[in-house]
Order: C-alpha cells, then sequence, then structure tokens
C-alpha cells in the first residue's frame, strides 16, 4: 500500500487498482439509500430439499462503471440477458452440476465444464452455501449476450445460474450471498469486480461501498421518470482481461479528486432523476475513459456524435466496446442510435447495432417452475 503525503506544491499519486472500498464512510449526501443485506446463510439449518424438479430464470444485461464509477457503480438494463434452466437430475452426481447444453451467442467459445464455465461456477458456488449433497443438477444456458461486449455477458449467465439454484431450493439466500457466487464467477473470468454481477442480481442501479467485507447500496431511481439507454455494439470484440491491462498503475491527485466529485454527483442524479446532471457525470470520466477509448476504433467521433445529438451523456459501457449514450426519449434514443453507427463506421471502419432500453428495475427473476 503506498502512503500520500499532501501538500500544496507535490502532485500525488494514488495506486488504481489498490482497494479503495474496505472503508465504510458515512452514507452520501445523507440519504437512507443503502439497501439492507442481513446474511440467510446462518439461518440455514440442515441441507435445503428441493421445491421444484426445474426452474428458468433470467438475468440482464448490464453497465458497469457509468464513466467515474470504476469498479462501483453499475446498473441492469431491461431486455437484454441471459436465461438458465435447471433441472433436479438423477443421472448427475449428487452434490454436483453438470452442464448439458449451451444455445445462443458464441456458442463455441463456452466450455460446458461447470469449472470453467460462468453459469457453472456461480452455481457450485450456491450449492456449497446452501449445503447440497445429496441431488445433482442438469443446467443449460441460453446466451443473449455476445461475450467482450461490455454489457455484462460473463455477469449475467453467473446471476441467472445463481438465482436458479437459489429458487430451486427455496430462495433461502439474499442478495449478499448471491452476490458473492457471482464473484467467484467474475473473479476467474474478468476480475474480482461486482458492478456488473450485483445489478445482474438485484436490478436498477448499485454502488459497491465495499468488497471487504462486501457492502452493496441500491440507488432508487424515481419511478416517475424516464431513463432510456442507448447501447451501440460495434463488431468488434474487447476483451475484459485486455482492457483492464491498458488501465493506470497509478493516477494523480487531481484526477483522482476530480473522478470522485463526478461519482458522488452521479450517485446524487440518479436518486434525484436528474437526467441532465446523470449524463453530465456519465461523460466525465478522466481515468479509465481515456485509456480505454482509443482500443476502440472510432469511439472518440462516437460519443462526439451522440452529444451533438442531444444524448445527456455518453461513455463506454464496462470494458466496452459498447458506447452507452442516455436519453428520456425513445424516439430520440433510436435517432441517437442512427447517428452513433454512422459515426462507428465512419470513423472506425466498424459495422455496429444501436438498441434503446430502458432501467431494469427487477434484477435477475424466476421466469417459470415446476413443482416436484
Amino acid at each position: 500500500m503506498a502512503t500520500c503525503y499532501l501538500s500544496p506544491s507535490k502532485s500525488v499519486t494514488i495506486p488504481l487498482q489498490t482497494n479503495l472500498f474496505t472503508s465504510t464512510p458515512k452514507p452520501v449526501f445523507g440519504l437512507r439509500c443503502n439497501l439492507s443485506l442481513p446474511s440467510k446463510t446462518s439461518l440455514i439449518t440442515g441441507e435445503p430439499a428441493p421445491l421444484y424438479s426445474s426452474v428458468k430464470t433470467f438475468a440482464p444485461a448490464t453497465v458497469a462503471n457509468l464513466g467515474p464509477g470504476f469498479d462501483f457503480l453499475g446498473c441492469a438494463v431491461d431486455g437484454m440477458g441471459d436465461f438458465v434452466a435447471l433441472n433436479v437430475d438423477p443421472h448427475v452426481h449428487p452434490g454436483e452440476i453438470s452442464i448439458s447444453a449451451i444455445s445462443g451467442n458464441n456458442v463455441g467459445k463456452l466450455s460446458k465444464n461447470p469449472l470453467r464455465n460462468c453459469a457453472g461456477i456461480a452455481a457450485i458456488e450456491v450449492m456449497k452455501m446452501l449445503g447440497i449433497r445429496s441431488v445433482g443438477l442438469s443446467l443449460m444456458l441460453e446466451k443473449g449476450l455476445p461475450l467482450g461486449s461490455g454489457l455484462g455477458s460473463s455477469a449475467a449467465s453467473a446471476a441467472a445460474a445463481a438465482v436458479a439454484v437459489n429458487e430451486i431450493f427455496g430462495n433461502k439466500l439474499g442478495f449478499e450471498e448471491l452476490v458473492l457466487a457471482g464473484l467467484k464467477s467474475e473473479e476467474k473470468v474478468s476480475g474480482y469486480h461486482a458492478d456488473n454481477v450485483a445489478p445482474a442480481i438485484m436490478g436498477g442501479f448499485v454502488l459497491i461501498r465495499s468488497y471487504e467485507p462486501l457492502d452493496l447500496i441500491q440507488l432508487k431511481f424515481p419511478n416517475d421518470k424516464q431513463l432510456f439507454f442507448v447501447l451501440v455494439s460495434p463488431d468488434f470484440e474487447a476483451p475484459t482481461k485486455q482492457m483492464r491491462a491498458a488501465l493506470p498503475a497509478e493516477i494523480g491527485m487531481s484526477h483522482h479528486v476530480w473522478n470522485c466529485s463526478q461519482a458522488g454527483a452521479l450517485v446524487a442524479s440518479v436518486l434525484q432523476g436528474d437526467l441532465l446532471g446523470l449524463g453530465k457525470a456519465l461523460s466525465s470520466d478522466k481515468i479509465v475513459e481515456p485509456r480505454r477509448a482509443p482500443l476502440i476504433p472510432g469511439m472518440e467521433g462516437v460519443k462526439k456524435a451522440a452529444m451533438e445529438a442531444g444524448a445527456f451523456g455518453c461513455t463506454i459501457s464496462g470494458a466496452g466496446p459498447t458506447a452507452v449514450a442516455v436519453t428520456d426519449n425513445e424516439e430520440r434514443g433510436k435517432e441517437i442510435g442512427k447517428l452513433m453507427v454512422e459515426a462507428f463506421l465512419k470513423g472506425g471502419k466498424l459495422q455496429a447495432s444501436a438498441t434503446v432500453k430502458q432501467l431494469d428495475r427487477v434484477g435477475a427473476r424466476l421466469v417459470s417452475s415446476i413443482k416436484i
């Protein structure tokens, strides 16, 4: 851990990858928005029996970082995501899980080995938490999200699988335990960060206040406000590990202060439903976006096109390459998306597709079930 000395005449640097969230600061802005997340694990006595013979779950796409909130802010997006079908299977060894099928996007790149698959890893972790030893489970994964898109593909698979196992055994675990299971999956794939998997499970906007111990704050965006995300995905893969490797090892104190103030403004804007403030903060990252944008062909022109078309703000979604802009009108969002697609083609020689989606306020959920 580096020691920083503050003085008016000296530049101070802070290691970017140091965990800055292990402390417990007072609630931001004095508003009571902390979601109580009591552990349910301690209440489990004995191995729970399955209530269902099969369940199907869905987990939404997510936008992580939201500009200045690197590794501690994210939100869920409605209408896009992954499905998991889970069955009690007498042909699977008790206490184990088998991945029987994978369909949808990037099927050839995904392993059916549950120890090497995001859904499998998260499912195993939940089984461990519940102490499942008497039954085996088979899992089918339907990928609605492409890999390396910046839309939380791995997190959606992990979230859907974690919720599926929890549901089949009677919903014994709370959000916190499910996010921890998802974090185990994320750690092996792209790094120990919850800004995708937490909103994928919980829905809405989520602030990760601390990782050790895990402390999550759900930020309530007003129900009477309209918020649309313009998501423009170019035909270009940006693996999370590669994009994280581009980050600076140290940052200047002035940039640290700037990004902290923008993240605080973003949180305030979410809670107040202030879309102008949200967009302004979303667009103001001085640490991560400047390093990643040059790796995404045409990104600078795409952001400029979005802002000129009337978007409140624009940035890279997660590690990219998807660009995300925000607006309060769906039709305007479609026009913004069209111009962003044109900018990707003109500035980056990349074909791209655009979609306009609303905030997902629910998170991962049960879609269907069959009782035993």
